[in-house]
């Protein structure tokens, strides 16, 4: 073979390989950048943090590792794991609709989404991490401190952290996509089904007594109430009780939002309760369940004793609280 020949083949052979090699890195630099998300908003921040295992001790959950979105940003576990399967202490509740609450947790220990953003991050069997640390991760990156100057004119910091993640938590408010509130409204007159009719009127009805803790927009009236989830010998969480350390709040527990509930089963504090039939068959007769409740509200001393048909209608009826639109499902 020439030589020369040779030679030249070999230089045109590498050149093409230097081409191939720079297209490639451009490409993935270009990718790179159209994967970046785009974040112009404290909601959009607070999304990104709310997802981001970088707030937990070993990096391996985030927020929303226990808030998922396909369960209204609850859990399907009667109790979370966290790091280090860790166990939380008590079930998940959901984070949305929590825009108006005036307590946070189920005994109502903080009384503000900011505040409420700190506590799980600390706590030991969740993400276990200090606060003042998850900070100092936030700023070694430096797509938050791209960010952080955008929005907040200002470094990462516990203030405007809290703030972004309480700014993404409030943007979850239910859309009125429910076919109860399309039925409720006029919206459509066909959004419930004669059963979930009937069970809204069993809901509403003054001997039912359904009325008197989930009421309002978000069928949440934000009080304390014992509804028999505590008898101090195999139920023994004080609930509320352990913040105030008042004697009337032994036992009670903070009145959850009924909007989404079919999809935030198990239900209850301890999550004991594995279906809405079971929560309803408990409403029915407490007494089937814990033999002898101590401290238990007087809407509960008296059984209701629901018929098959009324539990029936019941379940259904809260199947009808079911947004069609989860945000970010």
């Amino acid at each position: 073979m020439n030589i020369a020949y040779f030679c030249s083949m070999k230089y045109f052979c590498l050149i093409g390989l230097l081409l191939v090699i720079i297209s490639c890195a451009k490409l993935q630099t270009t990718k790179t950048k159209i994967e970046l998300p785009i974040i112009s908003t404290k909601v959009d921040l607070g999304k990104q943090l709310f997802f981001d295992p970088i707030l937990s001790k070993d990096k391996s959950i985030s927020c929303g590792s226990c808030h998922q979105p396909q369960f209204a940003y609850a859990d399907n576990k009667a109790f979370s794991l966290g790091v280090n399967n860790g166990v939380a202490l008590r079930n998940t509740p959901s984070v949305m609709n929590m825009a108006f609450r005036s307590f946070f947790f189920h005994d109502g220990r903080v009384t503000s989404l900011e505040e409420q953003a700190i506590v799980p991050i600390e706590n030991p069997v969740e993400m276990n991490l200090s606060f003042e640390v998850a900070v100092k991760r936030v700023n070694k990156k430096k797509k938050y401190v791209q960010w952080f100057a955008d929005i907040y004119q200002a470094t990462p910091n516990a203030n405007n952290i809290t703030n972004a993640l309480a700014a993404f938590q409030r943007s979850l408010e239910s859309d009125g996509s429910a076919p109860h509130d399309l039925w409720l409204n006029d919206i459509d007159t066909n959004a419930l089904s004669a059963s979930q009719q009937r069970g809204h009127a069993i809901f509403i009805a003054d001997e039912s007594k359904c009325f008197e803790c989930h009421f309002g927009p978000d069928f949440t009236g934000d009080e304390f109430r014992n509804i028999g989830l505590y008898d101090g010998i195999t139920l023994v969480d004080k609930g509320r009780y352990e913040v105030s350390k008042d004697t009337a709040d032994l036992g009670k527990f903070k009145v959850p939002s009924l909007r989404n509930v079919a999809l935030t089963a198990p239900y209850m504090h301890n999550g004991m309760l594995k279906t809405l039939e079971e929560v309803v068959d408990f409403y029915s007769n407490p007494y089937d369940f814990v033999k002898t409740p101590i401290n238990i509200d007087t809407l509960m001393l008296e059984p209701l004793h629901f018929s098959e048909q009324e539990k029936e209608d019941l379940v259904n009826f809260l199947h009808s609280l079911t947004d069609k639109h989860i945000p970010f499902r």
